[in-house]
């Protein structure tokens, strides 16, 4: 399992986000008594901060990218990082214990709300730390995510976030099984037309103008004998009586 690369804090007041650097030196020990929640789904709402329209509007934005591009993009609130000592400690256990974007090839986000705190963290796969800039990760702070504390409009605040998180990594392409799929279906299809084609040559050389010989002497329909003959000859009778002979 790859490590966090990327570790993006948030505290309301503070508007310069600090980066972190491999999981294990990101974060300390975790306390024993620490239990990772179940996910729900694109939006795990734990604070219970989000209306029911606000969670489809931010889910709805997360399956598009996923369908779009294969990045794994998770939306969490918690009401508190405790017994963590952060809302950064928080998101990088849910990152790893979960597994965001292992499946997408490192292709993953996490965007997390601790409400107690007032803190928001952001956790980016390796396949996304050349995508997504730490400018771009300032204005997110700046924009979104310290006046959503400030104001607790949660639901528009995470949904923007969510947006301009999509926006900026939409120009990353699906994972690569796809294509790999594609062009082993490429050879296949190209190994059939030379077959075709070998065939095609094999049974239109001169010298084998009539491969099947015994057509060409007549022994089937081509002269009207043979196995066939009585029973045309049965037809003709029943035709000539109605005038067609």
């Amino acid at each position: 399992m790859s490590k966090i690369l990327w570790l993006v804090g948030v505290m309301v007041g503070c508007q310069v986000l600090a980066p972190a650097g491999l999981l294990h030196s990101a974060v300390g020990g975790t306390p024993q008594h620490f239990v990772l929640p179940e996910p729900r789904g694109h939006v795990s709402d734990y604070a219970e901060i989000l209306d029911a329209e606000w969670q489809f509007r931010i889910a709805s934005v997360c399956r598009e990218l996923e369908k779009r591009t294969g990045i794994e993009m998770i939306v969490v609130t918690v009401p508190t990082a405790h017994p963590l000592v952060s809302a950064r400690e928080y998101a990088s256990k849910l990152y790893g214990g979960w597994r965001i974007g292992m499946a997408q090839q490192e292709r993953g986000i996490l965007l997390l709300a601790a409400v107690a705190e007032r803190q928001a963290a952001v956790v980016l796969g390796r396949k996304l730390l050349s995508v997504i800039s730490r400018t771009q990760l300032d204005e997110l702070s700046k924009h979104q995510l310290v006046p959503m504390f400030h104001t607790s409009t949660y639901g528009p605040g995470l949904y923007q976030a969510v947006v301009m998180l999509a926006s900026a990594s939409g120009q990353m392409t699906p994972p690569q099984e796809g294509k790999a799929k594609s062009s082993a279906g490429f050879w296949m299809n190209l190994a059939a037309g030379l077959v075709m084609l070998y065939a095609l040559w094999r049974f239109t050389r001169p010298e084998r103008r009539h491969p099947f010989q015994r057509w060409r002497r007549g022994e089937y329909w081509g002269t009207g004998q043979g196995g066939f003959g009585g029973n045309f000859g049965g037809f003709g009778g029943g035709m000539g009586g109605q005038g067609l002979s």
